[in-house]
């Protein structure tokens, strides 16, 4: 399961997705998850899916290895439709001892169930079309306008980016420790939850351990290269906004208006 985790990874493709500017990216990205919460409505998803559908077909990313990511989120996902189903008031449809499934908890729950997995796509193919470098560039401009309150912006960006760049990292760890750990005996899959939560101990110890070194190597490489922050550095590879990015903002902005339309006149 730690390997099948694809929100931090990037994969190496030659696509018109890729060639497109990191601020294009994140903006499309946020446009489109912020569309999933305007409405709850049967063609506005359709039309969500669509566009989602297209965007993998583009970005010539596998399907299957993008649908990786959900089983990271099986079990949330499950426990959100549970919870939706069974404790959501209304019209009862289905009763199961004390417990009664509601028209409206079910709704609510396919509703939720499609959102999340959306959410998790969207995100990921962000980060598999995106370099870490880009990321922390595109985000570095976007915060461009709050340096006049003295945020740190390129502070900022490079900490979410090194965040987003060693979620893969340390899953990959991960597995390499709870398979040494697994070759010496240890058992993770059976015993009760504070059996479990003991075996886990072992893991944690060293994954710590390693994060922290990870950390403190990467500081030593950047103070090996004069890294003072952002104030006054120049950028060997400058953004720059190409005809396939305004092209890709007028699909953003037709896909927009049609979900707006759709959730205001589509059906139910």
């Amino acid at each position: 399961m730690l390997r099948d985790i694809t929100i931090g990874q990037y994969y190496q493709a030659d696509s018109n997705i890729h060639k497109l500017d990191p601020r294009t990216k994140l903006i499309g990205t946020l446009v489109f998850l912020i569309s999933l919460f305007l409405f709850r409505n049967v063609t506005a998803f359709a039309i969500a899916t669509v566009f989602l559908a297209v965007m993998i077909k583009i970005s010539k990313v596998p399907f299957r290895f993008m649908m990786r990511g959900m089983k990271s989120i099986f079990v949330i996902m499950l426990i959100t439709v549970i919870f939706n189903m069974f404790m959501t008031p209304g019209d009862a449809l289905v009763k199961v001892w004390k417990f009664t499934i509601t028209v409206q908890g079910a709704e609510n729950a396919a509703y939720t169930a499609v959102r999340l997995i959306y959410l998790i796509i969207g995100a990921s193919l962000m980060t598999l079309t995106t370099t870490p470098n880009q990321l922390t560039d595109g985000l570095e401009s976007l915060m461009g306008p709050f340096k006049i309150f003295k945020l740190p912006v390129h502070e900022i960006a490079m900490m979410m980016s090194i965040a987003l760049r060693f979620i893969p990292i340390l899953l990959d760890e991960t597995d390499k420790i709870m398979r040494a750990q697994a070759a010496r005996g240890a058992d993770f899959e059976h015993g009760n939850i504070i059996q479990r939560a003991k075996a886990l101990v072992p893991i944690l110890v060293p994954l710590f351990v390693s994060a922290f070194r990870r950390a403190n190597d990467l500081a030593m490489a950047m103070e090996a290269r004069c890294y003072r922050g952002g104030e006054g550095r120049t950028k060997m590879k400058p953004l720059k906004y190409s005809s396939g990015d305004r092209i890709a903002f007028l699909i953003l902005v037709i896909y927009l208006a049609a979900v707006i339309a759709a959730g205001r006149f589509g059906f139910i």
